[in-house]
């Protein structure tokens, strides 16, 4: 199993937003590393779900549930993809941002050292201590 961050802002479409439709087609994504990070997701994949801009931080726990396939905003072109998501929990509070830049881990995370990345990945160790921050 694989981890992943995306990223989306609150008022755009937060994580309210994802538990209420209840899956997600994670589309829209237009940068080449982010839409290689989704070709790379596969099914169970779990996904942290992060509130940019706004309070940024981890929110939720998410899991792919369906593999990369065309992205349907942009059918007359192919390079872009699209993975499926549902929320699996709400964290009891957020991981802020502050908080990952603070700790030793963390700190070297792709979200910190590609802040402008939306889709990336994390490593076991990252996931792990984000979940156990956010209980």
């Amino acid at each position: 199993m694989n981890f992943w961050l995306v990223k989306s802002e609150p008022d755009k479409y937060g994580w309210d937003h994802f538990t209420t439709q209840g899956r997600a087609v994670w589309d829209g994504v237009r940068n080449y590393q982010a839409r290689n990070n989704l070709s790379a997701m596969k099914l169970g994949d779990q996904v942290l779900f992060y509130h940019s801009v706004t309070k940024p931080g981890v929110v939720g726990l998410a899991k792919v549930v369906r593999e990369a396939y065309p992205d349907p905003t942009s059918p007359d072109d192919p390079r872009w993809v699209v993975v499926e998501l549902e929320p699996v929990m709400k964290f009891a509070k957020p991981v802020t941002l502050a908080q990952i830049r603070a700790d030793l881990l963390l700190g070297r995370m792709a979200l910190i050292k590609q802040s402008r990345l939306s889709v990336m990945p994390v490593r076991p160790d990252e996931f792990d201590l984000i979940l156990k921050m956010g209980q």
